[in-house]
């Protein structure tokens, strides 16, 4: 018994992709082919070697961090495994010595402060200026929110110099030596921060808003009660964003700051320098503690991450 093909236009629009193939003889698309080889024992086997790829570095770098300075000179750190010498000095050397060698405790407070205020403050000023764009009605806010958003071409090189000379010889740096870094943080992080919470706010009905004002509530109530209980996936989103970035910024830090403000990834440039050839045991210790603040922050709100990921891509 053979099987006719049906002719063109005898097919339900809205026939499931299986009744098509099976009423067109069987045969699959190119498409489902694909998407039955991704999802199937090839496609997991290769996203697991993808991985291993991915994580191996990141796990030699934390295998290199226990052993001795003669063993990391001379052998693998796969060696490790069938000399099993760890030791905790490399830590003890970066974290509590007094020596030369004692520079992460520092500079890891140093992120602490630069990280922390450089998302708090982008953050702040881009909720009330999503607000602005998005709630507010006045004259000129989409030819002002269109050049905020084409600020985002502006390639961070070309504003280091004139920020430079802004806070040089300043006063207020004596003050607050951390300024400098705080501002250009902010300063190149508005924009997209801005855009972003703006695209939430707009998915926001109108007639919420219209009920809450109906209900007696000003922009201040409005802003706290309605905006940003519904921001919360799209602010932790950014925030993680913007920590990594904060946190991994060698630029910025190495420019804004002084030797006794600088972060880890300028602390661990400089140690990583010809002087400090010899001393690699001490850089990946220092390099591990420096991966462990991002990794906090980014489990800690991955929930919140996934939330704003999706937020606004399914309706109803």
């Amino acid at each position: 018994m053979t099987t006719s093909t049906p002719p063109a236009g005898t097919i339900p629009a809205n026939m499931p992709r299986s009744a098509v193939d099976a009423a067109m003889g069987g045969k699959e698309s190119t498409s489902a082919k694909i998407k039955k080889g991704v999802s199937g024992p090839i496609g997991s086997a290769v996203a697991v070697v993808i991985a291993l790829l991915w994580v191996t570095p990141t796990f030699g770098l934390f295998v290199s961090s226990f052993r001795p300075a003669a063993e990391i000179r001379t052998t693998g750190w796969w060696n490790s495994f069938a000399n099993f010498d760890w030791t905790l000095d490399n830590y003890r050397a970066v974290l509590v010595s007094t020596g030369s060698g004692a520079f992460v405790s520092r500079s890891f407070v140093n992120s602490l402060v630069i990280s922390i205020p450089g998302t708090l403050f982008p953050l702040t000023l881009a909720c009330m200026a999503a607000y602005s764009f998005s709630v507010l009605k006045w004259k000129g806010r989409d030819t002002v929110f269109v050049v905020l958003f084409a600020l985002q071409i502006v390639p961070l090189q070309m504003a280091l110099i004139p920020l430079l000379r802004i806070f040089s010889g300043s006063p207020i740096t004596e003050v607050l030596p951390y300024l400098p870094v705080w501002v250009a943080h902010t300063c190149f992080a508005l924009p997209l921060a801005t855009f972003l919470l703006h695209n939430f706010m707009a998915e926001i009905p109108g007639s919420l808003i219209e009920a809450a004002r109906v209900d007696g509530a000003g922009h201040v109530t409005l802003f706290l009660k309605i905006m940003l209980p519904v921001l919360v996936p799209a602010l932790a989103s950014f925030a993680i964003f913007q920590f990594l970035w904060v946190w991994n910024d060698l630029l910025v830090g190495l420019t804004f700051a002084s030797s006794e403000q600088w972060p880890m990834t300028a602390a661990l440039s400089d140690k990583a320098s010809a002087n400090w050839g010899q001393n690699q045991h001490l850089l990946t210790a220092g390099a591990f503690i420096s991966m462990i603040m991002p990794l906090i922050v980014f489990f800690s709100l991955q929930k919140y991450f996934v939330r704003g990921l999706l937020a606004g891509s399914v309706k109803g």
